[in-house]
């Protein structure tokens, strides 16, 4: 080799560039990953709120309500007036949930013709089998959370809800009953 061959250095560029891009690839990479396992906590804690939901509706915890010192079966009043405060035959409108319980609302026509205004009203509200067992049932008080008295020879419609009945339980009829009144005085 001659000397000017000798003193002839070729300079190369450094194989920097493969190293940013394995560097740029595994930090794009590593985004992707917290941005999978971000998605897939948020998916998680979606689900089980949703399921809370679900249970707190279905599950009412507690006692029904009962109206305070109200006339009930068994007692003098009762027999003198409950023959007063009719209720139409009850109907119903059934749904089926996006949750897969079905829902029913129960409704009727309440009339007050005992001569005296009722500052009071409970009623129970139910679905039966065919055995005339419960299959869900549920108690409100209609006079005065709803409105604050019935007047005599007044109607009032009262609608119930029903919720949590699922397609294999047996529907076989519906009732509506007043559970007690109180008489204002």
């Amino acid at each position: 080799m001659s000397a000017l061959q000798k003193g002839f250095r070729v300079h190369t560029i450094p194989a920097t560039m493969p190293v940013n891009d394995k560097r740029r690839e595994a930090a794009e990479e590593s985004r992707n990953t917290i941005i999978i396992i971000v998605a897939i906590g948020a998916a998680i804690v979606v689900g089980l709120f949703v399921l809370l939901l679900l249970r707190s509706a279905s599950e009412r915890p507690g006692e029904e309500p009962t109206l305070q010192g109200a006339i009930r079966p068994g007692s003098p009043q009762w027999d003198q007036y409950i023959q007063n405060i009719k209720s139409d035959e009850p109907e119903a409108e059934e749904a089926k949930r996006a949750l897969g319980d079905i829902v029913m609302s129960l409704h009727t026509t309440v009339r007050n013709l005992t001569g005296k205004t009722l500052d009071g009203l409970e009623i129970k509200a139910a679905v039966v089998d065919h055995q005339g067992k419960s299959v869900k049932e549920r108690t409100v008080i209609v006079v005065p959370t709803r409105q604050p008295e019935l007047a005599p020879n007044k109607t009032m419609n009262v609608q119930v809800m029903l919720e949590g009945m699922h397609d294999t339980d047996d529907r076989a009829n519906i009732k509506i009953e007043v559970t007690g009144f109180k008489i204002k005085e």
